[in-house]
């Protein structure tokens, strides 16, 4: 049985998280065996990417809480 997309998911939420699963499993067993990281896996996101999205989010309550200003991040 095919698995079950919750309502209000996309077409393609699904696959996007198994290509997401598979790119870090490359990425791993490369450092495993002391090889370079699939180019294929480029697109993968690190730690800095997530914390710039935390940073974006702290901005937007800030500017929420501001009333709608402008607020650099």
């Amino acid at each position: 049985m095919p698995p079950v997309v919750p309502a209000g998911h996309p077409e393609g939420y699904l696959e996007a998280f198994a290509q997401l699963y598979t790119d870090a499993a490359l990425r791993i067993h490369a450092m495993q065996a002391g090889g370079p990281p699939p180019s294929e896996t480029d697109d993968l996101p690190c730690v800095e990417e997530g914390v710039n999205g935390m940073r974006f989010i702290d901005a937007v309550l800030d500017s929420h809480r501001a009333g709608g200003a402008w607020i650099p991040f």
